[in-house]
């Protein structure tokens, strides 16, 4: 077959949707961050779009940071500047899912394509260096005297964070909305206000906090999870006494309108990043927890991920 005839039928065969879905790779991605620099999203898309590219599935990573309302910003952003468009990706997780909840937005989850979720991490709670409180009784004894005392900070309002904080004070008989939480618009600013001193305990993933928990400028006092994280020495809030339990997801999402071939492609590109040795080495030193899911199976999850933590969302008094 003559060169100028194969590249028509390549053409033709990507028109019509049926090239293999390898054919389909994308050179030029486009990565939304819903969350300004220096969190949980933002590692955690920039460790996937090094994936992408040492996989070979991908030449380039263009990241666009757009921070505010657990997401829901970026979130309308990508939607209306994303129809159609096979090389957009949008971090996402359960902090949008629950900023949704809490905000009741115009542009939902339901507006993009479901792509993969690709890892789950749990909370950690941290409190400055300095602080009298020293462990998470201590912070209990001091919420359960003047709850306005205690400044919990972490990501935006309905924060996986945020809802720990509130089903924490309904376990010890605080009311959840006499909860003091200071929402912000990014890890890096949280960061900040906890090693500033501005917040009483902070709560993130163990990846935003670990060097400085190294360091000794933060006391690790609790994590989210069932039990221990691998190779860590921090409680869990259970083993304190305290059934708080609660996994952060982070995913993918593609944009509203491609077609089901350029979904199965960009599903596809994913799941050869995850499987490259540059995305192993994230998950290891970040202590993420691989969790891909893809497919309907993917929707299905988030589906239920509304309904669960709406439920919680409401027994803690934050709806």
């Amino acid at each position: 077959m003559r060169r100028d005839t194969f590249l028509k039928s390549l053409a033709a065969l990507a028109a019509a949707g049926s090239l293999p879905l390898t054919a389909h790779a994308a050179t030029n991605l486009k990565m939304m961050i819903p969350a300004n620099p220096g969190g949980g999203w933002d590692g955690t898309a920039r460790a996937l779009g090094k994936a992408l590219i040492d996989a070979k599935v991908a030449d380039t990573v263009q990241y666009d940071n757009k921070g505010g309302a657990a997401g829901i910003i970026g979130l309308a952003q990508f939607v209306n500047a994303n129809k159609g468009d096979a090389n957009a990706l949008l971090m996402t997780g359960a902090v949008m899912v629950g900023g949704i909840i809490t905000g009741k937005p115009q542009v939902s989850l339901d507006k993009a394509t479901p792509i993969a979720r690709i890892t789950s991490e749990y909370n950690v709670f941290v409190v400055p260096a300095n602080s009298p409180l020293k462990t998470m009784k201590d912070v209990v004894d001091q919420m359960k005297k003047d709850p306005g005392s205690v400044k919990w900070g972490g990501g935006s309002r309905g924060s996986t964070e945020h809802i720990c904080a509130s089903m924490l004070a309904g376990k010890v008989g605080v009311d959840p909305k006499r909860v003091n939480y200071v929402a912000f618009r990014g890890g890096g600013e949280a960061t900040a206000a906890i090693l500033g001193g501005n917040i009483t305990v902070g709560g993130s993933g163990l990846s935003e906090f670990a060097q400085y928990i190294a360091a000794g400028k933060m006391r690790a006092i609790g994590v989210t999870a069932e039990k221990r994280l691998p190779g860590s020495s921090i409680p869990t809030m259970k083993e304190q006494g305290y059934d708080v339990v609660l996994g952060n997801w982070r995913g993918v999402y593609g944009a509203p309108g491609i077609t089901p071939a350029q979904r199965a492609a960009l599903t596809e590109l994913v799941v050869k990043a995850t499987q490259s040795k540059s995305w192993q080495e994230s998950l290891e030193k970040n202590a993420w927890t691989p969790a891909l899911l893809t497919g309907k199976a993917f929707g299905d999850y988030v589906d239920a991920e509304f309904s669960s933590l709406r439920g919680i969302m409401h027994l803690s008094g934050m709806v």
